[in-house]
């Protein structure tokens, strides 16, 4: 009988001579060497993806701040052009410590609307948001 270490071309060395008990599959050997490595993705990968959560919660607030502020700014105009109180109407929609100007250029009455917001909270930065809505003036009111 020949030597083990003196394989012919065509034969394979055993599990043994490769380094493994001879009993484990090389699925297992693999999944033994890769234990942990989803747990370890997993940490690098979760703090991007509760910012990139937080980033789209926050702009997602901030548009539903701006639709407000626009239906604001459209009620506040609309309001101005009959010769109503703009203020009032245009408070309903808004969050405190908004500011509405109303002015009447010419034949149009125009309101901007302008709200200081943190959408998240303290956390996240502050931003100023503007609207402007423009609406003809009613005929035949006193001015």
């Amino acid at each position: 009988m020949r030597p083990r270490t003196a394989l012919r071309k065509h034969e394979r060395p055993s599990q043994q001579e490769r380094g493994r008990p001879p009993n484990q599959s090389r699925r297992a050997r693999d999944a033994l060497g890769q234990r942990g490595f989803v747990t370890a993705e997993m940490a690098a990968a979760l703090p991007a993806v509760v910012a990139v959560l937080a980033l789209g919660l926050w702009a997602v607030s901030a548009v539903g701040l701006k639709v407000r502020a626009i239906d604001a700014a459209n009620s506040a105009a609309i309001a101005a052009a009959r010769g109503e109180d703009a203020q009032a109407v245009a408070m309903v929609y808004l969050p405190d410590g908004a500011s509405v100007a109303v002015s009447e250029d010419g034949e149009v009455a125009r309101a901007v609307v302008t709200a200081a917001a943190r959408p998240l909270g303290p956390l996240t930065p502050s931003m100023t948001i503007t609207a402007t809505a423009v609406a003809p003036l009613e005929p035949g009111l006193d001015r």
